[in-house]
């Protein structure tokens, strides 16, 4: 005879619709997350740990929004706009010049610790963790012991992202091109930024020091994530290190400068590029709290322009991806004479519609010369001193983004001569970008070397 069934044995009615209602709220939480995971291991990127890397970095793109959100409240939006312009202009001078300093030794270091680069990341990740809680006291007030904290944050989230370059070539599925792979992860910490930001706004709305604790714990989840990347990661079998310089006549040492003149050239006109992204941030947030768009908030107007950069980065992102590596001298040269063009337009247009169009143009021009550069290296910088010359070139264009937002935040608040300094600022990464265009070998010439690194 058959069994009875009962209840008791979790197959009754009511136990089985306890589970389907289960079932039914947690399937949006766990069929995203599934349906995430698939995206980012795609295409060998799970294999290879390319997926974890990827996952990473939209882990840490939360956690900084996090905290811009929560500085941004204090040290800019709490206050009348003359005293913002004050606190900013000494959040700068505490922070970000020391930085300056300090960013040009980031590279260097990392290539004495070429075996614990997952460490390195979980430590920027714990770094900010810790530092995150120590500001959530202060944030309130303004008081002058946030800004050495912020310092900190700052350093270790560039040194993050100095390591996530250099980490990347280590981790490429087979075919997989570097510019693929550095868009997709550039695209996770988009969306991931894009999806924090308006949770950190509402734990603003709880209280100024919740969007801290909330960075917290991403940075410590974060933490964990780093250790949970390949051990690969950590190997630097036959790898040698790289510089920005160096004299041929006196040092057989490889350097960026004798790889070619088209990465060198590629590099400086990136640089102009994070440079005008840094201008534009201090600029344009002083200049629309003072002269809103037509019928706007302050807020709003900055939100407008803000989300029309982050789209911008977004597409240019995409864009990359399906371009691959297709003549990267070429769409470094364009995109920069495109920005050239928009700048100048803004200058003697000056609007508010303009100014949108100039942070959509720059987020947009500014993914695609990235994802080019990195083509470059990976075309002419040879495996052996790739990662090195990933860590040094990173470090650069950063010390870029803090001499443009210096320049922002110094100039007056006048919108034709901040458009006016943005169009010199590109012209001279044009005039590399169209230098390191015409000294390209052309493949026509199958038989001119191409500088390499020996």
């Amino acid at each position: 005879m058959a069994p009875v069934r009962s209840s008791a044995d979790g197959s009754g009615p009511a136990r089985r619709a306890g589970r389907a209602v289960g079932r039914a709220l947690h399937l949006p939480i766990t069929g995203t997350a599934r349906g995430i995971r698939r995206a980012t291991h795609a295409h060998g990127a799970g294999e290879s740990g390319l997926g974890r890397l990827i996952e990473l970095h939209a882990i840490n793109g939360a956690g900084d929004v996090m905290i811009t959100v929560a500085l941004a409240s204090t040290v800019f939006f709490s206050v009348p706009t003359d005293e913002a312009r004050g606190r900013v202009a000494l959040y700068l001078a505490i922070t970000m010049a020391p930085f300056t300093l300090l960013a040009p030794v980031i590279g260097p270091l990392l290539d004495r610790l070429p075996h614990g680069r997952r460490a390195a990341m979980a430590g920027a990740m714990l770094t900010r963790a810790l530092l995150a809680v120590m500001m959530s006291g202060a944030v309130a007030t303004g008081g002058l012991e946030l800004y050495p904290a912020a310092l900190g944050v700052l350093v270790a989230s560039k040194a993050y992202g100095v390591v996530r370059s250099a980490v990347v070539p280590r981790l490429l599925p087979p075919k997989f091109s570097l510019v693929k792979a550095n868009s997709r992860v550039t695209l996770a910490g988009l969306l991931a930024t894009g999806a924090a930001a308006p949770v950190a706004a509402g734990l603003h709305a709880i209280g100024p020091p919740w969007p801290l604790y909330g960075a917290c714990a991403i940075f410590v989840w974060g933490t964990f994530a780093a250790f949970q990347l390949p051990h690969k990661v950590d190997e630097a079998k036959g790898e040698r290190r790289a510089r920005l310089s160096t004299h041929e006549a006196h040092s057989q040492r490889p350097g960026l400068r004798t790889v070619s003149r088209p990465v060198l050239c590629g590099l400086l006109a990136n640089a102009s590029m994070r440079g005008l992204s840094g201008f534009l941030i201090f600029f344009l947030a002083f200049l629309l709290r003072e002269h809103p768009l037509a019928g706007q908030s302050a807020a709003v107007s900055l939100g407008i322009v803000g989300v029309s950069a982050g789209v911008g980065n977004a597409c240019g992102t995409a864009v990359g991806a399906w371009l691959r590596a297709r003549a990267p001298e070429a769409i470094i040269a364009s995109v920069l004479s495109l920005t050239l063009g928009v700048a100048i337009l803004a200058a003697v247009l000056f609007s508010g519609l303009f100014m949108a169009f100039l942070g959509a143009t720059a987020g947009f021009c500014q993914a695609l010369a990235k994802l080019s550069l990195d083509a470059m290296i990976q075309r002419d910088v040879p495996e052996a001193v790739r990662t090195s010359a990933f860590a040094r070139s990173e470090t650069l264009l950063q010390v870029a983004w803090v001499l443009g937002g210096g320049i922002g935040i110094a100039l007056p608040l006048n919108g034709v001569l901040g458009m006016s300094v943005a169009a010199a600022v590109v012209a001279l990464g044009t005039t590399m970008a169209l230098r390191g265009l015409l000294t390209t070998p052309r493949p026509h010439h199958p038989t001119s070397p191409r500088p390499r690194v020996a």
